[in-house]
């Protein structure tokens, strides 16, 4: 797509580009992506991250925001059974969310969107930023509707899923497929639990056993299944992200001719 990324990811910058940046009245955006989690046989472990940054990079391209480093550290308890897997405490999380995102806003950024991938992390980012300057944060979960969960409807065919599934993996195939080895994807069991709690791989009688890590069905994955939810995806974040910044913003006021 064609993106001009080093104008947007602070990391690629130097500081007085940054600076300059802010001062003209540029948004921030932080990412939220595991980059030490599990999900299943067919996807690498920083999954999470990739579809963060992917998607912080098409927010950013819209709006002209500026991205700061991903967050690939965060609550994750329902995958430390498997190999690689991090989570930190919900105290240290939350610690991480509000410290970094505070600095952001007090370093002179007018608004800042924080941009979550995760589920375990939404209680937690919503606690940390609680304590901010409500008016200039907003918490952008990447499911949330209404166009996603639409279209998420009309195309599943797993029974169950939330975790390296149909949808996930779609999203995958969408972003980036050479990422994606669909020879090793592989269903869960139907679990007891309509949400399930901690996964493990090592006790078949569990009813959160999952030998692949997947909780759904990623077998059922298709580029156009991606495509079409990518873009349901996208559609809503811009739409929020722009509602959210055009809040209290000044309208800009008629000049005045001047008589000469």
């Amino acid at each position: 797509m064609g993106m001009n990324t080093d104008r947007h990811f602070i990391e690629r910058m130097h500081w007085d580009q940054v600076a300059r940046r802010i001062s003209e009245g540029a948004v921030a955006i932080l990412p939220i992506g595991a980059a030490a989690k599990q999900h299943g046989l067919h996807l690498p472990l920083n999954t999470d991250r990739i579809q963060a940054e992917w998607l912080a990079g098409r927010i950013a391209e819209k709006i002209d925001a500026l991205i700061w480093p991903t967050l690939t550290y965060g609550h994750y308890p329902a995958f430390v059974e498997y190999a690689g897997s991090s989570s930190l405490s919900i105290a240290t999380f939350e610690a991480l969310v509000r410290e970094i995102a505070g600095q952001i806003l007090s370093g002179g950024c007018r608004k800042l969107l924080v941009l979550n991938t995760g589920i375990s992390t939404l209680a937690p980012v919503d606690r940390a930023l609680a304590r901010l300057d409500g008016a200039r944060i907003r918490h952008l979960w990447i499911h949330e509707g209404p166009r996603y969960p639409r279209v998420a409807r009309q195309v599943a065919e797993q029974s169950h899923g939330s975790h390296a599934d149909e949808m996930e993996t779609s999203l995958m195939l969408a972003m980036a497929p050479q990422l994606v080895d669909m020879t090793r994807a592989e269903a869960s069991p139907v679990l007891e639990q309509e949400t399930p709690g901690p996964l493990t791989p090592l006790d078949p009688n569990s009813p959160n056993y999952s030998r692949s890590g997947s909780y759904g069905d990623p077998t059922q994955a298709t580029l156009a299944k991606g495509e079409a939810l990518l873009a349901a995806m996208l559609d809503d974040l811009h739409e929020q992200a722009a509602t959210f910044i055009a809040q209290g913003e000044q309208q800009p006021v008629a000049m005045q001719s001047v008589p000469r």
